[in-house]
């Protein structure tokens, strides 16, 4: 029997005392409009309504692509220019945009309306709006609205957002009896292979927010327990334990040892036994190892450098140092939350640049100096640093692709050893 060493294999300097670089300038990431890309295939009787621009309208359309053999469950109200001068009541446009909406859709059980930057700059009241709409159509109709504008948010901050405005619908769970709530917007099949290891584990009030029904929201109360599925879900996480709800602390489900802390955090919450743990995780957990073995030849001892963008780089950097056997040299986030990432932080090796915010040019100074083996950023750094003779991975990609949990980890090390094995090809 193989039994995990989660104590840090190299030479640590705890998150609390570990310097951060705080930088505060230029940046270079996507609004939090782009989370309703993966958020609008999880919820499946939602539509996201986004009150904004036709940029807005662009930018979804290019992030989610061409929906082909279905019609997407999101949309843009555009707001012309007599909407931004004033010459138009905005809240009777809206109102006539959502009757037109729901004539088409009547199949739509939640509605979310979507502050962008335009909205917000003319301070369009959307949470007035949504409780209108609400009183006009409930009670088969729950109207929510959250800011996915730019000003205010970056990237994935847009489901953090949606979803502590949706634990507003979701009920108080009255049970003495203890419950887990998985939180964050899992793929379906990445759900299913979490469900089926907590069933075996034998833990019976397991659910997951968001759901893929909104007539599945779990009850959340004092007795509820949970674990976070994502670590940029900071005001989500503030408003469940404002119901008394309380976080499991564990590391995030990447890669084999990253899984298998994260179900532990579980198991030893509710008294399982670990031996019966160690049976239920041991054949998906090997699996992830063998998987891990593939890309680890590729990628050991390669340095890598960490552009902020999605709030995922503390955990990714964690997984590729410890699991894959590579160099981090420097790993930038929009925002460090230390209660819920410091655990990942405390394991990266003390000669680790960690910085929060972005001055973008100072960044790419740094970048360039260090001339890593890989570079993960933006879409539109990736480019100009590709020309300079760097590879790149998207960011975005991370977010985008099923990585959590045992039989994705092979497949996240992938999504890191293919843009160095093209490099190497091209290399003329």
């Amino acid at each position: 029997m193989t039994v995990l060493d989660l104590t840090p294999r190299t030479a640590i300097q705890p998150a609390a005392r570990r310097t951060v670089l705080r930088e505060r300038g230029q940046r270079e990431v996507f609004c939090g409009l782009t989370g309703i890309v993966w958020l609008h295939r999880k919820i499946q009787d939602a539509f996201f309504l986004v009150v904004g621009s036709r940029t807005c309208a662009h930018l979804i359309q290019s992030a989610a692509g061409v929906m082909v053999f279905a019609e997407p469950r999101f949309a843009t109200a555009i707001m012309e220019e007599r909407d931004l001068a004033g010459m138009a009541d905005a809240n009777e446009e809206l109102d006539r945009v959502v009757s037109e909406l729901l004539a088409r859709r009547p199949d739509i059980r939640v509605l979310f309306l979507v502050g962008s930057c335009p909205s917000e700059v003319i301070k369009l009241d959307l949470s007035r709006a949504a409780q209108r709409l609400s009183g006009r159509y409930g009670p088969n109709l729950r109207v929510v609205n959250y800011s996915g504008s730019g000003i205010e948010t970056t990237f994935t901050q847009g489901e953090d957002a949606c979803l502590a405005a949706l634990l507003d619908e979701v009920p108080v769970d009255p049970s003495t009896e203890a419950s887990l709530v998985v939180v964050g917007t899992l793929p379906d099949i990445v759900e299913d292979q979490f469900q089926r290891l907590f069933d075996a584990m034998g833990l019976p009030r397991v659910a997951f927010f968001p759901p893929r029904r909104s007539t599945q929201m779990p009850a959340i109360g004092p007795n509820t327990r949970f674990l976070l599925a994502q670590p940029f879900l900071g005001e989500t996480t503030q408003k469940l334990e404002g119901r008394g709800a309380q976080r499991l602390a564990a590391l995030f489900p990447f890669g084999a040892n990253g899984t298998t802390a994260w179900l532990r955090a579980a198991a030893e919450a509710f008294g399982v036994d670990m031996a019966r743990f160690e049976a239920v995780i041991a054949p998906a957990r090997d699996r992830a190892r063998r998987s891990l073995e593939r890309h680890r030849g590729k990628l050991a001892g390669k340095s890598i450098f960490f552009f902020p963008d999605s709030q995922l780089e503390p955990s990714l950097a964690r997984f590729v140092a410890e699991e894959l056997d590579m160099r981090v040299l420097e790993v930038g986030t929009p925002y460090l939350n230390r209660t819920l990432v410091g655990c990942e932080t405390d394991r990266l090796s003390a000669d680790v640049v960690l910085s929060e915010g972005q001055d973008v040019d100072r960044q790419l100074d740094r970048c360039r100096a260090a001339r890593p083996d890989l570079t993960v950023c933006g879409l539109g750094l990736a480019n100009p640093l590709e020309a300079e003779g760097l590879a790149t991975k998207w960011s975005i990609e991370l977010v985008f692709s099923p990585i959590h949990g045992f039989d994705q980890a092979g497949d996240l090390a992938g999504l890191f050893a293919r843009p160095i094995t093209r490099h190497d090809l091209l290399r003329v």
